[in-house]
């Protein structure tokens, strides 16, 4: 069933940049190591499992980090890296409401 709520351009921006988020086949692997592994990881802890250089590791963090998909949390020297499950549960009704099938998903 269509909904008739429009698309605000703030939600079509939003929703944009995950989508730009996702584009990116090695941020895509980051998400799937740090959700299989379902707790906080270091970068060296990713680097080691995800066969990528640590810059590179660290430039993908960055960008998932801005739309929130992983969540980062400094510790000492350190900082660690979780997924973040409500957003990344929340772009599917992103996807619907593109669709016009449900209204807008909340921001994350």
């Amino acid at each position: 069933m269509k909904t008739d709520l429009p698309l605000s351009e703030e939600d079509a921006h939003t929703y944009a940049g995950w989508f730009k988020a996702l584009a990116d086949p090695t941020r895509v692997r980051l998400l799937h190591l740090l959700a299989g592994e379902d707790r906080a990881m270091s970068v060296g802890e990713i680097v080691a499992r995800a066969e990528v250089g640590q810059s590179t590791v660290s430039h993908h963090l960055k960008i998932l980090a801005e739309v929130r998909f992983v969540l980062a949390e400094k510790q000492g020297t350190s900082t660690l890296y979780t997924v973040n499950h409500t957003c990344l549960t929340v772009f599917p009704r992103a996807v619907r409401a593109i669709l016009g099938e449900e209204a807008p998903a909340d921001g994350c």
